[in-house]
């Protein structure tokens, strides 16, 4: 294949997995507790050996996809007021028990299901030190601390019920949380208990995306990728041209 088409092609898948990833990041600047991606490349360089009147090597010069990094850099904290919303001030995840075991999420945007646990918006529970958190229906107002000590004061007796005590975990490299969808991580790795985070009840981490970044970057890989289909249309044209001339010429 043409070395021209060869970079081009290098170039443009690049240009593609660039925009999937800002996106993506677009998509869920909406979401709560959401870290951005940023797409990484490397430059691999590929000798080619010189024409006959070259003397010297030259080398290809090929774009090569390395994978994402995630900003992991918080958001802000924003006030809802909603008893089950909370955000976590400091580094940590929440626990969460899904059907494929364990995940982890810094989205505290939780609610009451029919048993009175705590869950996300798909059912999934939160999870305390021993297991699920479940609230009374016949306790008050539910207080959450800033340990995660989930209280009530019992409307029969008056007094102060104790619910458990909302596990937040850290890992020795977050960078290697693996996305899972519905804003949920899985690792190998072993949680260990977050001591210096904190839990903040009636308030949710905002997503980290900034939408004046992620669009300045659209523009930019629109114009990389209109430069490149230049560059290959004008390879093509002058490829065209010296086939006709070569035609002429041998008629």
């Amino acid at each position: 294949m043409d070395n021209t088409v060869l970079v081009g092609l290098s170039q443009q898948m690049a240009v593609s997995t660039s925009m999937d990833t800002v996106a993506n990041n677009l998509a869920n600047m909406s979401t709560p507790g959401f870290k951005r991606d940023m797409t990484m490349f490397q430059e691999y360089l590929e000798p080619v050996r010189p024409s006959e009147s070259e003397s010297t090597l030259h080398q290809l010069s090929l774009t090569w996809d390395a994978g994402t990094a995630r900003d992991l850099s918080a958001g802000h904290i924003e006030q809802t007021n909603a008893p089950y919303d909370l955000a976590l001030n400091g580094s940590g995840y929440f626990v969460i028990q899904t059907a494929n075991g364990p995940r982890y999420t810094r989205d505290g945007h939780f609610t009451l299901d029919a048993q009175g646990r705590i869950v996300t918006e798909s059912g999934d529970p939160l999870q305390g030190e021993g297991g699920d958190v479940t609230v009374s229906p016949e306790d008050g107002p539910v207080t959450i601390a800033k340990d995660g000590t989930v209280t009530s004061i019992n409307s029969s007796t008056g007094l102060t019920d104790q619910f458990g005590k909302i596990q937040v975990v850290q890992f020795p490299d977050e960078n290697q949380l693996v996305k899972e969808g519905t804003n949920l991580y899985s690792t190998t790795q072993t949680p260990t208990p977050a001591a210096s985070a904190t839990v903040l009840q009636g308030a949710l981490e905002s997503s980290n995306v900034e939408p004046v970044v992620e669009m300045s970057q659209m523009i930019e890989i629109m114009r990389a990728y209109q430069s490149m289909a230049t560059l290959m249309q004008s390879h093509e044209d002058l490829k065209r041209a010296a086939i006709d001339k070569l035609a002429s010429t041998q008629t």
